[in-house]
C-alpha cells in the first residue's frame, strides 16, 4: 500500500512540475506579444489558465505552489522585484479569492475564474497604492474591474472547455 502512496506522490509531483512549466511558457508567450488592451498593463492571463486548471485537477495545495512557483520565475527571467511583488500580489489573493469559492462549491468555473480575475487586479491596486504612497491610483480601478471581469470570463471558458476534456 505505501508503495501505491509514493507512486501516486510522484505523479502528482510530476504533474504539478509539467503544469507549473506550462504556466511559465504561457506567461512568456504573453511577455513576447504584448497586447495592450483598454490601458497600459493589461494582460490577458493566459497562464492562469493552467492555474485553474491545476486548482479543479489537483486541488488548492498542489496549485497554490504552482501559482507561486509561475510567477517567481516568470518575475526572475522576464520581470524585476517590483513585476514579482505586484504579480505575487495579485496572484495570492486571485489564488485565495477562487479557492474559496470552488471550496463553496456554488460557483461555475467561470464564475471563479471572473472572481479571481477582479482579485488579481484589486492585489496589484493595494501594492502601488502602498507602493506610491497614494490612494490615487484606486481611480483606474473601474477599468481594471472591466478588464478583470472579461479576461476571468475568457480564462473560465478555455479552463472548462480543457477540464471538460481531460474528464
Amino acid at each position: 500500500m505505501q508503495s501505491r502512496t509514493k507512486s501516486l506522490s510522484s505523479k502528482q509531483v510530476a504533474t504539478a512540475a509539467l503544469l507549473a512549466a506550462l504556466a511559465l511558457i504561457f506567461g512568456y508567450i504573453e511577455f513576447l506579444i504584448p497586447i495592450s488592451l483598454a490601458a497600459p498593463g493589461i494582460k490577458l492571463g493566459i497562464a492562469n489558465i493552467v492555474i485553474v486548471i491545476a486548482l479543479y485537477k489537483l486541488g488548492w495545495k498542489w496549485a497554490l505552489p504552482i501559482n507561486v512557483v509561475r510567477v517567481l520565475l516568470s518575475a526572475l527571467l522576464f520581470g524585476s522585484m517590483f513585476s514579482a511583488l505586484y504579480s505575487l500580489a495579485g496572484a495570492l489573493l486571485s489564488f485565495t479569492v477562487m479557492a474559496l469559492l470552488k471550496a463553496c462549491g456554488k460557483f461555475s468555473i467561470v464564475g471563479v475564474s471572473m472572481a479571481g480575475g477582479v482579485a488579481h487586479n484589486v492585489g496589484q491596486l493595494l501594492v502601488a497604492c502602498f507602493a506610491m504612497q497614494t490612494f490615487n491610483v484606486l481611480y483606474y480601478y473601474p477599468v481594471l474591474l472591466i478588464s478583470g471581469l472579461a479576461t476571468g470570463i475568457g480564462i473560465g471558458i478555455l479552463a472548462t472547455l480543457v477540464l471538460n476534456k481531460l474528464r
